[in-house]
């Protein structure tokens, strides 16, 4: 959390200018029992009602002042708090982006969101609590003892020890629920996961009649959730009847010794009030300071999840600029190379992909395909560079992925992943991801080739149809080939389609195969679990828990590999079926 206060630096007239007035408010409100004690010893004691009412006017003049200066301390604080949430949480989400899908995975997708929203909020708490009290409360405390000590030192004895043994209960009770509150976050993250999963997969749960099963799953993470916050609740919990005890027994032990002090002569009624005023000053003060001590605890403990994520370095890095230019004239150069590489994922005990090594020509059609599970994905997540080879080497032209700058690497490869996802907006926005200065025209030429004309055409606003969080709007089938759509409107070299066809049926997967045929100078990747999907590819690369197991064209894997034949019997059991296929 300290680090992380660089970046109130913005805002350093408000972080003065906010406590100062606080000040100044406090200030005031110690004068207060000083009026009271006036109005009681000059003015009711000794009959001056004229008095009494100037006192009052003064003390209400107080108030006013007091409550002007409260009032722009909380605009200030607020400004300065909301801004600094404000700069963090954009500083943490561009450095989420700058994360490889390594960090991605290990942090969580819930544990992101967490940070971002719960975690940020606590913070800025925080920071407003503290800009307006965190000088206030120390300051009317030890100000009240000071004023008490100049109206009587031995009734004012009482003050100097309950102070201490107050510090020693507020601060005691921060430090033991600092951790504690590590441990709430990290609970929430659980059940905001269980949450996430739950709302995003609910068509998937009511088919499969498991509502009562995740019910289940989420009243133990939300138990143990309440649990932990149950636990150092009762321990902050304390700190409210403790400083009340201290503060009575305080009160008590004021009212003794002042009592016998009026009784000799050295004290007035007026000077036992004043007296009393400040010791609940004190005691008001302190309830403030121990709810800004919890609040900060918690501060603490979210800004240092944060930080957690701020200092997690990428663990890819990309050269500013591309280390070699590409060579130009060799149409026999091998565009993407895989040389002897595996792969295993952080914390995995075995290897998604086992010393595979293929070469790829200019303008192929490569088809991979393999049983559920056998590294297909994972294969050509390596060739854009989501993950690094744990051995092996990964080349496009002739150079290694990793000579790459970023921007020089995503210019030449777009991917269609799995899963076909949609941003808000409407279609244009969606498919000028890649490329934002694409005309419409251009994009109704990708729309053709990704055979989603009819997508278009069935919506009033064509291109322009708004789209849906997730494109919820549309079907599965129409948002495979919006993403389809889109890849090809960055016109890039290297296209990999992975299994982004699954919701297509075979004539419409057969007709955009033929379109991407069309695009001779573009390399093309089709990951599928349907033989159908790759025959016509030029070289079909087939994975089997992560080994190369037979790579050829269709022919000559149904002559050479067993593995190709299997999958392929198993979709095509009669002739008619093959005919249909190819067609």
């Amino acid at each position: 959390m300290i680090k992380l206060l660089r970046y109130l630096k913005t805002y350093i007239k408000e972080c003065i200018l906010g406590p100062l007035f606080k000040l100044l408010e406090a200030s005031f409100e110690l004068m207060i029992p000083l009026v009271v004690k006036a109005i009681i010893d000059g003015g009711i004691g000794e009959g001056n009602t004229s008095y009494v009412v100037k006192m009052v006017l003064l003390m209400a003049a107080l108030g006013f002042i007091g409550l002007i200066s409260a009032v722009t301390a909380q605009f200030f604080a607020a400004r300065a708090a909301t801004g600094f949430a404000a700069k963090v949480k954009s500083v943490l989400f561009a450095h989420m982006q700058t994360l490889s899908y390594t960090e991605l995975d290990s942090l969580g997708t819930s544990g992101m969101i967490t940070r971002l929203t719960s975690d940020m909020n606590t913070m800025q708490n925080g920071v407003n609590l503290v800009l307006r009290l965190f000088l206030r409360s120390p300051f009317i405390v030890f100000g009240a003892m000071i004023m008490a000590f100049t109206i009587d030192g031995k009734a004012a004895l009482s003050f100097a020890i309950a102070i201490p043994l107050l510090a020693l209960v507020v601060f005691g009770i921060m430090l033991a629920t600092i951790p504690l509150y590590k441990k709430v976050q990290s609970r929430l993250d659980a059940v905001l996961r269980t949450t996430r999963e739950n709302l995003y997969g609910v068509r998937v749960l009511r088919a499969f009649r498991r509502q009562d099963d995740e019910s289940v799953r989420f009243t133990e993470e939300n138990g143990a959730l309440a649990k932990a916050q149950l636990f150092v609740g009762r321990i902050s919990a304390l700190m409210s009847p403790m400083t009340y005890v201290i503060v009575n027994a305080a009160v008590i032990l004021l009212i003794y010794v002042s009592g016998g002090r009026v009784n000799e002569g050295a004290l007035t009624q007026g000077d036992v009030v004043a007296l009393y005023n400040y010791m609940s000053q004190i005691l008001v003060e302190l309830i403030k300071l121990a709810n800004l001590i919890i609040t900060v605890t918690k501060s603490f403990a979210s800004g240092a999840r944060v930080q957690a994520v701020l200092e997690l370095s990428p663990s890819m890095t990309y050269p500013d600029t591309t280390e070699a230019e590409r060579k130009e004239n060799y149409p026999q150069e091998w565009v993407v190379t895989f040389q002897n590489v595996t792969f295993t994922y952080k914390g995995a005990a075995e290897s998604s992909i086992s010393d595979v090594t293929f070469f790829v020509l200019k303008g192929e059609t490569v088809g991979i395909i393999g049983a559920t599970g056998s590294g297909k994905s994972t294969l050509v997540n390596l060739i854009p560079r989501f993950y690094d080879t744990t051995e092996g080497l990964v080349t496009i032209d002739d150079l290694p992925v990793s000579a790459y700058s970023k921007a020089d690497l995503r210019k030449k490869i777009a991917i269609v992943p799995q899963k076909a996802v949609l941003f808000s907006g409407t279609i244009a926005d969606n498919l000028r991801f890649g490329n934002p200065d694409a005309t419409d025209e251009e994009l109704l030429e990708a729309i053709h080739l990704a055979m989603a004309d009819d997508v278009i055409a069935s919506k009033e606003k064509g291109l322009y149809e708004p789209v849906l969080a997730g494109g919820k709007n549309f079907s599965g089938g129409q948002r495979q080939r919006l993403t389809i759509a889109r890849a090809l409107v960055c016109k890039p070299e290297i296209l990999i389609l992975d299994d982004s066809a699954s919701a297509l049926d075979y004539a419409t997967d057969a007709a955009l195969r033929a379109n991407l045929r069309t695009l001779k100078n573009m390399t093309v990747f089709i990951v599928s679990q349907r033989a159908a999907s790759i025959m016509d590819a030029d070289d079909i690369l087939v994975l089997d828990d992560g080994v190369l197991v037979g790579q050829g064209t269709h022919e000559e894997l149904l002559a050479t590999c067993e593995e190709y034949k299997e999958i392929y019997a198993s979709q095509f059991d009669d002739s008619k079926e093959r005919g249909e296929a190819s067609k």
